[in-house]
């Protein structure tokens, strides 16, 4: 099932597989990615309580989502989007950080980037906190202004 939500970075579409969020979709709303969807139900409580999270984050009352997730992926993938969601609200990690928590050496940060790149649940599982290691914005799915946009909203700085 999935719905979709206005928020201040855009038309997100929210996808639930089996009682979880299975993905957080950015425009233009990918179709032929292989990702079970199935039909829109914007009352579906799962997706309800999502779009109800993610505005009180976007109003800035909320530094923390406790939905059921199951994003898909490989298991090294898993692993990546398990470390994101250790740094927290309103802070950054590099690329090369999340590696070394991982215990990846030599080209660890590629390979860490190229997970994080396919994260299929943004904002919740908090991809945008990743930055490089000269504190760039470097790659988004969302776009580079989503991303500056999020983490101008964890700084206080967006409202």
């Amino acid at each position: 099932m999935w719905t979709i939500i206005e928020t201040p970075v855009g038309t997100l579409r929210l996808v639930e597989h089996h009682g979880a969020i299975s993905a957080i979709e950015f425009p233009p709303h990918p179709s032929a990615d292989g990702r079970p969807r199935g039909e829109r139900d914007d009352a579906h409580p799962v997706l309800v309580e999502c779009a109800r999270q993610l505005a009180e984050y976007f109003a800035g009352e909320r530094t923390a989502f406790d939905l059921p997730l199951a994003p898909v992926g490989t298991a090294f993938q898993q692993r990546v989007w398990r470390e994101l969601q250790q740094v927290g609200y309103g802070r950054t990690a590099t690329y090369g950080e999340l590696a070394g928590r991982l215990g990846l050496t030599g080209h660890g940060a590629r390979a860490v980037g190229l997970a994080n790149g396919r994260n299929p649940i943004p904002i919740v599982i908090g991809c945008h906190r990743i930055i490089g290691a000269d504190g760039s914005l470097t790659g988004y799915a969302g776009g580079i202004e989503r991303k500056q946009r999020l983490l101008d909203l964890e700084s206080g700085s967006l409202f």
